[in-house]
């Protein structure tokens, strides 16, 4: 049994923002707090992202706070540069981070929590989540698809485009995910089709702070009231590009209502027309990854865990950053604080002590 006063699960952005609030808050790493990360090293999901996605292409990478993000070459992989930055973030900060450590369950041991882990099990007076989603991925179901004689892959598993070569493809999804790998793999597969659920929304002109107020707004209004949060291109819509217009003026971006059913050489929709596929690739996001968090019983019924900024309403002991409204690389780095400055005021707290 290890003791701490605040456990951190996770180590990507709203993680090491949460660690960099807690130090400047006088905690020491080890003492005061630990950052547990299931990744083999620094990075988080950015050391998965596919090796053509390179940091000039990456949707807004924000730097993590007191180190401003200034890559010397926005050209190189994404996977390569960010978790180059932030392995020189806990460095500099000496936030010690523990990986690969991998986190079974979290308990009620009131006053405290206990953090169950491959390795250790930790006695924690608060926590704060920042596992994020990668670990999550998100396919749905769907009639006949175990008959596709193709391949379906999703996202996650997305390695580059020379894969599709000469292959017939279907990219299901309507987030910019979905769009810069149909722009990506387009030119060498044989053909592509787009299909979402709703019709696309492209804003036209930059995704200001205006906009991306009434995004946080709306989808803090979502986990306040304990329903999963929402997804952020549902709010954000599509950046119109010139890349993107030039997609849409030849085809590529196309875009086709939501099959009926997946045949076994490709899918098909009601009203009787098909297109044939070699590929299936779902492009359909990711869930907030908090199955360890389940013993805990914090899930109301609304099927979300109602939130008031970070802290979960149902238990002050706990945060949840990168969840919801900061599932953004800015949005996780305000969240990640305002956490760590709650859970050191919970601390300090007359009752806490007593």
């Amino acid at each position: 049994m290890e003791f701490v006063d605040v456990v951190v699960i996770g180590a990507g952005q709203a993680g090491l923002s949460a660690a960099y609030g807690l130090r400047r808050a006088g905690l020491q790493p080890g003492t005061g707090f630990v950052v547990l990360d299931g990744e083999a090293g620094p990075g988080g999901a950015w050391r998965h992202r596919w090796p053509t996605l390179r940091v000039d292409g990456a949707h807004r990478i924000s730097g993590l706070p007191g180190v401003p993000f200034e890559p010397a070459d926005p050209t190189l992989p994404a996977a390569q540069v960010v978790p180059a930055y932030f392995d020189a973030y806990e460095r500099r900060f000496d936030l010690r981070v523990r990986r690969p450590v991998r986190v079974g369950a979290v308990r009620d041991a009131a006053p405290d929590l206990l953090v169950e882990t491959d390795s250790d099990t930790w006695r924690a007076r608060a926590l704060i989540n920042a596992t994020g989603t990668w670990t999550r991925p998100f396919r749905p179901r769907y009639p006949d698809a175990e008959r596709f004689r193709g391949r379906q892959l999703h996202t996650v598993e997305y390695r580059g485009p020379e894969e599709f070569t000469g292959l017939r493809l279907v990219v299901v999804g309507g987030g910019t995910s979905a769009v810069q790998l149909l722009m990506e793999i387009a030119p060498f597969a044989a053909a592509t089709t787009w299909v979402t659920r709703r019709p696309p929304e492209f804003h036209e002109g930059p995704f200001g702070d205006g906009l991306g107020r009434a995004a946080v707004a709306r989808v803090e209004e979502r986990v306040r009231a304990g329903l999963p949060p929402q997804s952020v291109v549902d709010v954000t819509g599509l950046a119109l590009t010139s890349e993107v217009r030039a997609a849409q003026a030849s085809g590529v971006l196309h875009r086709l209502p939501m099959f009926e059913r997946i045949t076994p050489d490709g899918v098909a929709w009601a009203d009787g027309t098909s297109v044939p596929a070699d590929v299936i690739l779902w492009a359909t996001g990711w869930r907030a990854a908090l199955g360890h968090l389940a013993p805990l019983r914090l899930r109301g019924v609304g099927g979300g865990i109602a939130v008031d900024g970070t802290r979960v309403r149902s238990d002050p002991r706990i945060h949840l950053v990168g969840y919801g409204p900061s599932a953004s690389t800015i949005g996780a780095n305000r969240a990640g604080q305002a956490a760590a400055r709650e859970v050191v005021t919970l601390l300090r707290s007359p009752a806490a002590v007593a």
